[in-house]
């Protein structure tokens, strides 16, 4: 192997490679995505060098640069109360009022599919004998509804249904990978059991008991749904249309930016959980309960309207502001 020849037709890659190491701290998150791209073809490149050629000047140059850049990265991470701020104030209102078009049109469609099926199951004694027996159904309108808001003790309920909530929010956005269809499952699934419901609520003049215990958690928790599926399902579109970014890349800045929303969600769902814990099957005044869940709802659009709108218009996207601030910089 001609050395030389070799050397220069990847210095370049090299240098840029040592200057993305020296500058590990302040990097942004396409920069860190090509740090792992470049130090990954410095380890190829020496694995070469190494087999085919003897010059220890060249191995001793790579050897350094390899493992100069495995410490950038995989440097240890960041203690997270550092980016607590940045993710409340701009990465996960930014991401959810980026991506609004995508949970509108989810919260959109899921509701016009739950009111189908509403009035489908309630006009139709045929659906709800396939439902199940009267005697079950029966039950279902007139104890078990409003009985599960309060057979179990207010904080024990309100921890299980905000874990609840989280898991199945964050499996929607991680099943964007797989082009979004698992993510429209878990949508049409979740309206399914809503319609449904409701259908056999008003079947039985329940209408009101109805809304009045599922509107004061349901707002907030359906609009955390509706952004995590929408969310997801802007993920799954990145795949199949990454736009003028490369895809992998395209793919990567999506994926931190929906891993904001994630963790911004889990904030929210404690909201909701407590509501449905504490509020729901507790305050007996109707419409106390739904001023709480209507509160709650139009302080979580207005929060998102307000920052998000503001990192739009600052042109932040989401994506990692920078590499983990305990990452080795080199001197």
């Amino acid at each position: 192997m001609d050395v030389d020849a070799y050397v220069s037709a990847h210095n370049a890659e090299w240098l840029r490679l040592e200057y993305l190491i020296n500058r590990s701290g302040k990097l942004d998150g396409a920069e860190i995505d090509e740090l792992v791209e470049l130090y990954q073809r410095a380890a190829t490149h020496l694995s070469v060098v190494r087999s085919a050629s003897p010059d220890p000047l060249v191995i001793g140059r790579l050897s350094s640069l390899v493992a100069r850049g495995r410490a950038a990265v995989s440097g240890a991470s960041a203690p997270m109360w550092r980016d607590a701020a940045r993710l409340i104030t701009v990465s996960f209102p930014g991401v959810v009022y980026r991506q609004r078009w995508w949970w509108l049109g989810c919260a959109l469609l899921g509701n016009l599919l739950a009111l189908a099926v509403a009035f489908w199951v309630a006009g139709d004694p045929e659906v709800q004998a396939a439902v199940g027996t009267p005697h079950e159904i029966r039950k279902l309108v007139e104890e078990d509804f409003a009985n599960y808001y309060t057979e179990h003790e207010a904080g024990a309920f309100a921890f299980q249904v905000w874990v609840n909530n989280a898991w199945v929010s964050a499996q929607a956005i991680a099943f964007g990978i797989l082009l979004g269809v698992p993510t429209l499952y878990v949508l049409v699934l979740n309206q399914l059991n809503l319609g449904l419901t409701g259908g056999l609520m008003a079947a039985h003049g329940k209408t009101d008991i109805f809304f009045g215990l599922i509107l004061p958690h349901g707002l907030l928790e359906l609009t955390a749904v509706y952004v995590a599926c929408g969310v997801g399902l802007k993920l799954g579109w990145t795949i199949i249309d990454p736009g003028r970014r490369p895809r992998g890349r395209a793919l990567a800045e999506e994926g931190r930016a929906a891993m904001s929303v994630v963790l911004g969600l889990i904030g929210v769902l404690l909201i909701s959980g407590a509501i449905e814990g504490f509020v729901t099957g507790w305050v007996h005044t109707t419409w106390l309960r739904i001023g709480i869940g209507v509160v709650a709802e139009a302080a979580f659009l207005a929060y998102v309207w307000f920052f998000g709108r503001r990192a739009v218009a600052a042109g932040d996207t989401g994506d990692a502001a920078e590499t983990p601030d305990l990452a080795p910089v080199s001197a």
